[in-house]
């Protein structure tokens, strides 16, 4: 694996073979070992929110409530061309759930710059949260493609580095602190309404050696839950 040719590619041409050449794989984990506790905890929204389907359905809720729905009946409308209907629905929704708490905001089409091989190159995730230093917490990546041959995981790992990347720069020119030698960054991706979890951890190792263009020794392990809800594309018919 080594000697596997490594270019400078922006986050959006990210593979699996990216993934490969700098040894990072994934790994499914079920709730306890994902989340650290037995089951997730229930979330202090509108009761309607979590039993309502559709938004016509709604009797009484929020305004903030309402506008999931709303945002979510589009999304439902897997359309590869309509990819913003979903990142109003992350976007709201991560609002609504209490994410985008005091001190932190939601930002899309955020422009990170990530250095390979050591050259600047870009990534644009769909959905971030960044606190009040600007530092990025979680990044939301949407599968632009699932009906046919996509997979957002590549992409999604390359713009948590590049967000490292981003931070390490920050804390040294903005704040003078040392960069960190590790950051185990919160990730999502999107089809539709259907979420897939990660954690994804960023080592020193691993940002040189993506910097350098070189393959790192310790393997890097990204952490991954698929929820066992509905997917939003079983109600497509089957080819």
């Amino acid at each position: 694996m080594a000697n596997l040719i490594r270019s400078a590619r922006s986050c959006r041409e990210w593979t699996t073979n990216d993934l490969v050449a700098y040894n990072i794989t994934i790994e499914s984990q079920d709730v306890p070992t994902f989340f650290g506790q037995p089951e997730l905890p229930q979330l202090a929204v509108h009761p309607e929110l979590l039993t309502t389907q559709f938004v016509t359905h709604a009797i009484m809720m929020d305004k903030e409530c309402f506008r999931v729905l709303r945002y979510m009946d589009l999304a439902m409308d897997i359309v590869p061309e309509e990819e913003s209907a979903v990142v109003d629905f992350t976007k709201q929704l991560l609002q609504t759930i209490g994410y985008c708490s005091r001190g932190r905001i939601l930002r899309s089409r955020k422009d990170i710059p990530l250095c390979i091989c050591g050259m600047w190159t870009h990534a644009k995730t769909d959905v971030c949260i960044m606190d009040q230093d600007d530092d990025i917490l979680l990044l939301v990546q949407e599968d632009k493609h699932h009906l046919v041959v996509g997979d957002p995981m590549p992409q999604l790992i390359a713009e948590a580095i590049g967000a490292v990347q981003m931070n390490n720069i920050r804390r040294k020119t903005a704040l003078n602190l040392p960069p960190l030698e590790f950051r185990l960054m919160a990730g999502i991706t999107m089809i539709g309404t259907f979420p897939t979890f990660f954690k994804i951890p960023v080592t020193s190792e691993l940002l040189q050696a993506i910097e350098l263009g070189n393959y790192p020794v310790m393997p890097t392990i990204v952490a991954m839950h698929v929820p066992d809800i509905p997917h939003p594309t079983s109600h497509l018919p089957s080819q």
